[in-house]
């Protein structure tokens, strides 16, 4: 293939060449139809397909063709299934064959640093290692099918609020551990076909102009193989982005772009060669969505919404459940209070929104799965589409409540609270929601909460309920979904992808978030969600990873294949899980590692390993995680390289990033040494604690020393000793010279650090 592109490059002109590099309109590349290259059509996605119809508005926001509506990322990220992940980008992808796309514009894999993100609903999580499996699993669902995807934002893109100008300063470390970490693995592992860079500026140069980014790093060192596209007008000046490793510029920038890339290739600014590169990045993506089209391409509708009413029972987290009330039993009266029941909120705002083939009722499959013995009521609590407060309807609610022997409350975010384009002021819901919960509260004692949102709320009325269960937006089939959650049909498995905190202030991010003007600091560095919560002992509304079941497990015998590895190693851990209730159920393992004793600040303890399994009652199985050198590793940036510091690691096993069941301990060994240059200001305290040079550090010192008050005056062990230790410490060797009485001379000194610097050598 690749011979037959550059012999299609070398018949282009100029102007051809120019021209693929910029759409053909808002969601087509361009063709050259005498050479047989066809024009080729991306659409949005993730979590659905949104082709728009022929006609409709240019700028792609309206009438769509029907497809099917699955969860958002948020929820997605919440069912930690893999398995399921990719059979939904199948799902998807076979809709792209259908109607003749060749790259879906997804999946988001950019971290929740902040709740207030308008965006959230449509990124995975707030962890990098769990955000990176789920986008790499859909990735390579959808690729399965012959379609592309474009992973995106890359990257730091956090924020809707100023996002086509803001700067997001970042730094380095954190920047490869947090946010880079979410895209790494996806790239390596998935090689989606496209990556979308954002919209904002990293470090002082826009995402579409970084070459750090989109060279040094995504190309060359994570071995990208396919071309980057720029967010739908995210370019900057087409010419630096080109030189910077941007390929496509999407929309068409109806001439422009393409002039100004003629001009800079006469004029010597760009070289054709550099052209001519990112056209072959282009042809080689066209060509492969020609040879993998499929013909009369077709997808059952009916199965598809099957999958994502299956994909949205596991994506629901049940987060309270008081004397066990739920599931409901099917009879007596239960009363469904809330507009949502019944004009349901089930998706984003934004380019993500999706033209359902069909969408369900909640109301109604409460109803359909509650059968004859129930006596089903019904009050709409509120208005949808303003936040008037109106009493009637809240008395209303509070009379259908008193009938009933138990409630269900539908509450949350409606469409003009969270969307693309701008981002939250606060984490409450509406506060006629708020107000319509602690009404019914006053005549009900058995509450069942069902949210609908996109990101973290606050929940000032939690202790008035017994029963909470985060619905998320749960795509086209939400309910049945919860019906079934609701009745039993469903055991729930979902579990939380980020942190709900007790108030906004609580979040890393608050003083940092959204910035001033033009800049944004992220002063938080890796401290992001439960990193910063569990590490700060700050106590979340609920924590990262949590979720509950209708059944209980018992974790045991916690193994670690090797009591001590090389970085170069990789480690097995398993651990048994056994379903010790009464009904069948799935449970999410997950694995933490935390470092005992580290050279840098390092988090409480941080995700390494998942795993779901399903258990029926009185059944266990054995889960397997394999840990290697990037799961001890932290960012070094001295070394430009991940490093892992010789000791000890913690391995901890458990339910949440709070409820950590097993706990077993390994020596992990530094393969990569690191070479401390001795210098006059180099102190005393990390010569001698220098795994390479401490020997001969403390030996030359005593002997450099000798004679002198400052070892002398403690060498017997006692309080001057420790105290002529700890002083001594972080004394630089100057002041040995300084503080000898002229017993150390300047040519000593000299001689010394010659001579420890000369060890470093040897060792090299």
């Amino acid at each position: 293939m690749n011979q037959d592109i550059k012999q299609l490059i070398s018949q282009m002109t100029l102007e051809e060449k120019a021209g693929l590099c910029s759409g053909l309109d808002f969601w087509n590349l361009k063709g050259i139809e005498r050479l047989g290259i066809p024009s080729i059509m991306v659409t949005d996605g993730p979590h659905g397909l949104r082709k728009q119809k022929m006609g409709a508005d240019h700028l792609g926001l309206f009438d769509s063709v029907p497809a099917t509506c699955f969860p958002s990322a948020a929820g997605l990220a919440s069912t930690w299934n893999k398995e399921l992940i990719y059979e939904v980008g199948v799902a998807l992808g076979k809709e792209c064959q259908a109607e003749d796309v060749a790259v879906l514009l997804g999946p988001g894999a950019n971290i929740k640093r902040s709740p207030l993100c308008g965006r959230n609903f449509e990124y995975f999580s707030e962890d990098p290692f769990l955000s990176s499996e789920m986008a790499a699993s859909h990735i390579k669902g959808v690729q399965s099918e012959g379609v592309g995807t474009s992973l995106k934002h890359f990257a730091a893109n956090n924020q809707e609020h100023r996002r086509m100008s803001t700067d997001a300063i970042v730094d380095e470390r954190t920047l490869r551990e947090i946010y880079l970490a979410s895209f790494e693995n996806a790239v390596k592992k998935a090689q989606p076909w496209t990556v979308m860079c954002a919209y904002n500026k990293v470090n002082g140069d826009f995402a579409s102009e970084n070459k750090t980014l989109l060279t040094d790093i995504l190309r060359d060192e994570w071995g990208f193989e396919g071309f980057v596209v720029s967010d739908w007008g995210a370019v900057n000046e087409p010419v630096d982005g080109l030189n910077a490793g941007l390929d496509l510029e999407m929309p068409s920038s109806s001439g422009i772009g393409e002039k100004k890339i003629i001009n800079a290739v006469r004029n010597g600014q760009l070289s054709e060669d550099k052209l001519d590169q990112a056209v072959e990045r282009i042809l080689r993506i066209i060509l492969m969505s020609v040879e993998n089209k499929k013909e009369n391409a077709d997808y059952d509708k009916e199965q598809h919404h099957k999958l994502a009413r299956k994909a949205a029972s596991e994506s629901m987290v049940l987060l309270k459940n008081e004397d066990n009330i739920l599931p409901l039993k099917k009879e007596g009266t239960i009363s469904i209070i809330g507009s949502f029941a019944k004009k349901p909120r089930y998706q984003g705002g934004g380019s993500s929104h999706i033209n359902p083939t069909k969408l369900e009722n909640i109301y109604e499959e409460i109803e359909k799965t509650a059968g004859q013995n129930v006596n089903v009521l019904y009050a709409e609590g509120y208005h949808l589409e303003k936040d008037l407060i109106d009493d009637q309807l809240i008395e209303e609610a509070k009379k259908t409540a008193a009938k009933s022997d138990v409630t269900v409350l539908f509450v949350g975010l409606p469409d003009r609270y969270e969307s693309e384009g701008y981002d939250r002021e606060h984490l409450n819901i509406p506060e006629n929601h708020r107000l319509l919960v602690e009404a019914v509260a006053e005549v009900q004692k058995d509450i069942v909460v069902v949210l609908s949102n996109g990101a973290p709320l606050v929940m000032p009325w939690l202790d008035k309920v017994k029963g909470l269960l985060e619905g998320y937006l749960g795509g086209q089939a939400l309910g049945g979904a919860i019906a079934d959650i609701l009745f039993g049909e469903v055991n729930p498995s979902g579990k939380l992808a980020e942190t709900f905190p007790v108030k906004l202030s609580d979040n890393p991010s608050y003083l940092n978030f959204p910035g001033e003007r033009d800049k944004v600091e992220y002063k938080e560095g890796i401290f992001v969600g439960y990193r910063y919560y569990d590490t700060k002992q700050i106590e979340p509304l609920f924590p990262f990873g949590y979720g509950l079941s209708y059944t209980t497990f018992e974790y045991n015998n916690l193994v670690i294949d090797k009591k001590e590895i090389k970085d170069t190693e990789t480690v097995t851990v398993t651990v048994n899980v056994k379903n010790t209730g009464k009904v069948p159920g799935k449970e999410i393992i997950q694995l933490y590692v935390k470092d005992l004793k580290s050279s840098v600040v390092r988090p409480e303890k941080e995700l390494k390993g998942f795993g779901k399994v399903s258990l029926q009652p009185g059944e266990d199985k054995t889960i397997s995680f394999k840990l290697d050198k990037r799961s001890f590793a932290y960012y070094n940036t001295d070394l430009k390289d991940w490093f892992v510091d010789s000791g000890e690691f913690e391995i901890l096993v458990g339910k949440s990033s709070r409820e950590i069941e097993l706990t077993e301990k390994i020596m992990v060994q530094s393969t990569t040494p690191v070479f401390l240059e001795v210098h006059r200001n180099s102190t005393v305290g990390d010569l001698l604690t220098d795994p390479i040079l401490g020997e001969k550090a403390n030996a030359l010192i005593r002997e450099l020393t000798k004679g002198s008050p400052l070892f002398d005056a403690g060498s017997d062990h006692g309080e001057g000793a420790e105290m002529m230790e700890a002083m001594l410490k972080y004394m630089p060797l100057r002041a040995l010279m300084n503080f000898s009485g002229g017993d150390i001379t300047e040519e000593k000194l000299t001689e010394f650090i010659k001579e420890l610097n000369s060890t470093n050598f040897v060792s090299l």
